[in-house]
């Protein structure tokens, strides 16, 4: 009942899907004539719908409707492709403060050096060496970094966020380069996730080295990529089988999976 809920539930925001076989059996399990006209069973849902079918032709040839699992697959898919706009914006940003930073970089010093003595008095009343503290120090290192070096990476970090763009772009439109691409991007991250968060744990962190090692070894798992689950033949082979099955469930011939009976008309 939830897999029929969700399933309507898609279609009330995105419309119905129909088909008519070129199968007269199959076509007359799917089509009913009413006083409004001729009606056909959504491949998605499996409610009659008025109007011409969206398309015709060979049952196999139907549309790949993304439904039951496949819409899940297709939800989880599409909320990677979300985080990881939210993530490209977010490295945009920092490109563009270093790209600032490395055209200002001896304003900033100076800035940075002439603030710092209005706390030396507060901190010295508490024993606390501000000149040595650990961000102080970190600070003052990239003052020290060359323009080239600040521009190289201010480069490198709008390239990253290009990738991560381009992931999402594919993901969004499900398309199995892209699966790939996530897979190896996300992956030759994850050592050095692993070594930032040796040095500092913060609740962040551990979120997102987890949601990407699960992000891997789901989309390897569930689209059979690098040869996992009989590879790329066998996921071609149940995208094949599954146009003829969505219009054979549609019209009755083969039950649902949890509904048994009530699938038939």
């Amino acid at each position: 009942m939830l897999k029929r809920d969700w399933d309507r539930r898609t279609c009330a925001k995105r419309g119905h899907i129909t088909y008519r076989p070129a199968e007269p059996d199959l076509a007359a399990r799917l089509h009913a004539a009413t006083a409004l006209g001729d009606a056909w069973r959504c491949l998605r849902c499996g409610d009659f719908a008025l109007g011409a079918p969206h398309g015709s032709g060979p049952a196999e040839d139907a549309p790949l409707v993304p439904r039951g699992k496949a819409l899940r697959d297709l939800f989880i898919l599409r909320f990677l492709a979300v985080e990881r706009v939210l993530r490209g914006i977010v490295i945009i940003l920092i490109a563009w403060g270093v790209w600032k930073f490395s055209n200002s970089q001896d304003a900033v010093h100076r800035v940075f050096d002439e603030n710092l003595t209005v706390f030396k008095p507060v901190t010295e009343h508490f024993h606390w060496d501000l000149d040595h503290a650990p961000i102080v120090e970190t600070v003052r290192k990239t003052f020290d970094y060359k323009k080239s070096t600040l521009l190289i990476v201010a480069g490198a970090l709008l390239a990253y966020a290009l990738i991560e763009i381009v992931e999402a772009v594919g993901l969004w439109m499900n398309k199995r380069w892209a699966e790939y691409l996530t897979v190896v991007a996300t992956a030759a991250f994850l050592p050095l996730e692993g070594y930032e968060l040796s040095h500092h744990v913060s609740a962040l962190k551990i979120c997102t080295l987890l949601l990407n090692i699960a992000a891997v070894l789901w989309i390897m798992l569930s689209k059979r990529l690098f040869g996992l689950r009989g590879g790329v033949v066998a996921f071609e082979a149940e995208r094949h089988s599954a146009s003829l099955l969505e219009v054979e469930e549609a019209a009755g011939t083969v039950p649902r999976p949890g509904h048994g009976a009530h699938a038939r008309t």
